[in-house]
């Protein structure tokens, strides 16, 4: 396997994989598992060299290539789609004949286009989750245990299969879904709380070169609440941005969602005499009482 990128979600995987054994991948054989690894900076590669959680730290795309019967794009979208016209000019002999690219990035569609136009052999992947940390230092070998594993199939059945079962050996629960369903589906429970929080720090506390003038006061009260609401908004910017703007209309579309429930929200606390308590309990009452359901 060769990861190209290798922070957080790729040293994860190494490390999930390192301590499952080459048994985990059901290959059916005894081939030993060789991990190899590239990123722009090469720190992480190098690491995980030390650690013994890869096999070698490739000095560029090229030579991670070399006999990877699985590519793994480990980094933000804007890089993995850049990847993806990289992979399309390497010389096919650079490629094994059997090779499938997959990716660990948050949005489908963009990539899925790019691999379907450039006659790539890809299959999408986004394990569903990670930490407001990054990079390689923060990876962890049970992040994706027993957490959903969005794969994407290509028109190839069994290389899907191949992804899905790198899914499994990192103890994840692989769920199928188009690049459209999985992008629509995200925008909502992973994109839009990323931009709400964002938008959460500039409404209470401005910018930095113009913060709000009772932020000072808002900021000594901050407790768990804040952390929590916050917690997205200091996570890896880059990461963030391609996010975003590879999913533009979907969110786009939730955040207008959102805009017209707050509209909603401001228009019964701002009620002619007050806004009604019932009302008010009514509508906290229905939002916990859909979370319960989803969580039974």
């Amino acid at each position: 396997m060769a990861f190209l990128g290798f922070g957080l979600i790729g040293g994860s995987v190494a490390r999930a994989l390192r301590a499952a054994g080459p048994a985990a991948l059901g290959s059916g054989d005894d081939s030993p598992l060789v991990l190899t690894g590239w990123s722009p900076t090469g720190d992480g590669p190098a690491a995980a060299v030390r650690d013994g959680v890869l096999d070698a730290a490739a000095p560029d795309p090229r030579s991670a290539l070399d006999g990877a019967r699985l590519v793994v794009l480990a980094g933000p979208v804007p890089a993995c789609l850049a990847l993806l016209d990289e992979l399309a000019a390497e010389p096919r002999p650079a490629l094994a004949s059997d090779v499938v690219i997959t990716d660990v990035a948050s949005t489908k569609v963009a990539l899925a286009l790019r691999a379907t136009a450039l006659g790539l052999p890809y299959v999408g992947g986004h394990p569903m989750a990670g930490s407001d940390r990054a990079g390689y230092a923060a990876s962890s070998a049970d992040l994706f245990v027993d957490r959903p594993w969005v794969v994407v199939p290509g028109r190839d059945a069994i290389a899907a299969e191949r992804v899905e079962a790198l899914a499994r050996a990192v103890g994840a629960r692989p769920i199928r879904l188009s690049a459209a369903a999985h992008d629509q589906a995200v925008a909502g429970i992973s994109h839009l709380p990323l931009v709400v929080a964002a938008a959460l720090v500039e409404a209470v506390a401005g910018v930095p070169a113009s913060p709000h003038t009772d932020w000072p006061d808002a900021r000594a009260v901050a407790a768990s609440g804040w952390r929590d609401m916050t917690r997205l908004a200091r996570g890896d910017v880059a990461m963030g941005s391609g996010i975003v703007t590879t999913n533009a209309a979907a969110v786009a579309a939730r955040i207008r969602d959102l805009m017209a429930v707050l509209e909603a929200w401001a228009t019964e606390l701002e009620r002619p005499g007050g806004p009604d308590p019932a009302a008010v309990q009514g509508r906290l009452s229905d939002a916990r009482a859909v979370l319960e359901a989803s969580d039974r």
